[in-house]
């Protein structure tokens, strides 16, 4: 069995494509999609178009594909200021496209994890973050104690949400990371995913890293119109433009020190990181 498990594409429809040939030209006979397949990039409504048409591809849900279904709602879950703040602009106009598209429910059915299982082979347990909450990342970090409790008899555990590719033993368990296909954040700026193959030795896992031109999606942050929808937007174009993780500390920093979330203290943020818009090329 050789498996293809892929994660956070985050609306970025050329990241997509380049996973899927090259997992095509890998061999994998089957499509894990481990969450997070909408919001932040512009092509939400193409990413789920594509793998909605394949009949080899299951699904994990994500916090992000949660999120839209939860925002259109005006879910409790919800700090309720969110709906009124113009900086979730981006998640809004991400969850109108899907709704528009009549996809914006499809995440409704989709499972927490899965579980791939080869007569002879230590069972592999698949979830976005961890079985018990898709925002716990796993990475060679997670202490072995709750390794131990999360894997509950798995001998190998896959998460993503972190945005970077693991491969640990821990605890005798091992734990990998897909990586993300459409917004890594570990300064690789090619699409990466998990490639496992079961064999006479156990599961083999390949963490792969797939080059791509950035310079459409990026161009499609402005002509969707999505870049139009303030600050957030920006800071998920300039996350595929660096590969690295912005938003989350840009939001505890803002948090922290009690300042407005505005381009005028994004600025500062990039500045003290070392980093100006536009700094890095958005070729392969």
């Amino acid at each position: 069995m050789r498996v293809a498990i892929i994660a956070d594409i985050h609306g970025n429809a050329d990241a997509l494509q380049a996973v899927l040939a090259d997992a095509r030209a890998q061999g994998a006979e089957q499509l894990i999609v481990n969450g997070d397949v909408v919001n932040r990039g512009p092509d939400s409504v193409a990413v789920l178009d594509t793998l909605l048409s394949r009949s080899d591809v299951t699904f994990t849900l994500g916090n992000h594909d949660d999120l839209l279904r939860l925002w259109d709602a005006r879910s409790a879950k919800l700090p309720p200021e969110w709906f009124a703040d113009p900086f979730w602009g981006a998640t809004d106009w991400s969850a109108r496209q899907l709704d528009c598209a009549g996809l914006l429910h499809v995440p409704a059915d989709w499972p927490m994890t899965l579980t791939l299982q080869e007569s002879g082979l230590p069972p592999v347990l698949v979830a976005h973050g961890s079985a018990q909450d898709y925002r716990e990342g796993l990475s060679e970090r997670t202490p072995p104690q709750r390794v131990d409790e999360l894997s509950a008899g798995h001998g190998v555990l896959v998460g993503s949400h972190i945005h970077r590719p693991a491969h640990a033993e821990v605890g005798g368990v091992l734990v990998l990371n897909t990586g993300a296909v459409g917004a890594p954040a570990n300064g690789d700026p090619r699409a990466q995913y998990l490639l496992l193959t079961s064999g006479p030795g156990g599961w083999h896992a390949e963490l792969r890293a797939v080059p791509y031109d950035r310079t459409g999606v990026l161009a499609r942050f402005d002509s969707s119109g999505l870049l139009d929808t303030g600050l957030s937007a920006r800071i998920f174009r300039d996350e595929v433009l660096t590969s690295r993780s912005l938003y989350t500390p840009y939001w505890m920093w803002t948090q922290e020190d009690g300042l407005p979330r505005d381009d005028r203290t994004w600025d500062e943020f990039l500045r003290r990181r070392g980093l100006t818009p536009g700094h890095a090329s958005a070729g392969s």
